[in-house]
């Protein structure tokens, strides 16, 4: 039997799918999708759906922080923008989510452009308190701006629908929501065999090189928070959709270490890494509860400290990938995988 990775035409070099087994796995896991709705209870079709958004954020924040290389704590922002602008679109035009949801990815789109032009001058820590200014005025504007946001009370977000069909719950929701992070996850695979993706990595490597190389470094940086905005906001609006009640608590700061915590644990600058991460620091949450309630009976006091032993290993979790694995979940997924030498199985 064949064992190995041959390329023998730049088509083979450049396929999005390395191998026929990578082919097959995903349109298993796709079909096994299609029916997990019809036995998955309500809660944990809720925690799916949270996974989904929640990874569809996160491959934003990948684009820019992890391919790119700026550093970006304006996540929960733009996710405000996105669902913010569903609800404005839902509620006042009646338009229908194939138009919501797109409209509200531009429109983050191009807020988040604004928040990026000091990255011409700006780097690192610097760049990084410049998009949190982005969270404070998001906020500020969300608080105050009642007319459109309905201030700290929220405002509501009609369901979803196909002609007279709502998807008013959590398993019609997931046949919205699992082909739109699929669609939007392909998307991001593919940005990086252009010309524009490369250029997004050699500005992450060393932004001086790219420009005399003739990389247009802030056009491509604006670029960069516009795709990376664009992907957030479709976040933001599919949880509005999911939410149907969006006000500033659903937004707060500690969205954005979230997610940029689902970055560090899954990969920087890996496609497989944003779902990993996501997925994973999705999960954790989950698993605290369930072991808290568990545990109750021994230990009455678990419940109340839930959010504390949540804070807790939420930090001391990405302190040990630091520690241990830098390079994130992707990274260990495929010393696994060129361990046991899983190429035999591409033919």
């Amino acid at each position: 039997m064949r064992c190995g990775d041959f390329r023998t035409t730049y088509a083979e070099d450049m396929a999005i799918f390395e191998t026929a087994f990578a082919r097959r796995l995903l349109a298993v896991f796709v079909a096994a999708s299609l029916f997990l709705p019809l036995f998955a209870t309500s809660y944990w079709l809720d925690v799916l759906n949270r996974i989904c958004i929640a990874i569809v954020a996160a491959m934003g924040l990948n684009i820019l922080t992890g391919f790119t290389g700026q550093i970006s704590l304006g996540n929960a922002a733009f996710l405000a923008v996105g669902g913010y602008t569903t609800a404005a679109l839902a509620n006042r035009f009646d338009l229908p989510f194939l138009l919501v949801i797109p409209i509200s990815g531009l429109v983050t789109a191009m807020v988040g452009m604004v928040f990026g032009i000091p990255s011409l001058r700006l780097k690192g820590l610097y760049l990084a308190m410049a998009t949190l200014a982005a969270h404070f005025i998001v906020t500020f504007l969300a608080v105050h701006w009642e007319l459109i946001t309905g201030g700290v009370n929220g405002i509501s977000v009609p369901a979803a629908h196909v002609f007279r069909y709502e998807l008013s719950d959590d398993r019609r929701l997931f046949y919205l929501i699992l082909p739109i992070t699929v669609l939007l996850l392909f998307f991001a695979r593919n940005l990086f065999r252009t010309k524009v993706g490369k250029a997004f990595v050699a500005i992450r490597d060393q932004d001086i090189s790219a420009e005399v190389m003739g990389v247009d470094v802030f056009r491509y940086k604006l670029l960069s928070f516009g795709a990376s905005s664009f992907y957030v906001g479709v976040a933001g609006s599919l949880l509005a959709y999911q939410a149907r009640l969006i006000s500033p608590e659903n937004f707060p700061i500690s969205l954005a270490i979230d997610q940029l915590g689902m970055i560090i644990i899954g990969g920087l600058g890996s496609v497989l890494g944003s779902i990993l991460g996501a997925a994973f620091l999705t999960l954790l949450p989950e698993v605290l509860r369930l072991a808290s309630s568990a545990l109750a009976g021994a230990f009455p006091g678990m419940i109340e400290l839930f959010a504390s032993v949540k804070m807790g290993v939420f930090g001391l979790t990405i302190i040990l990938f630091l520690i241990f694995e830098p390079d994130g979940m992707a990274a260990r997924w495929r010393t696994i995988k060129n361990y046991w030498k899983l190429y035999p199985f591409s033919y």
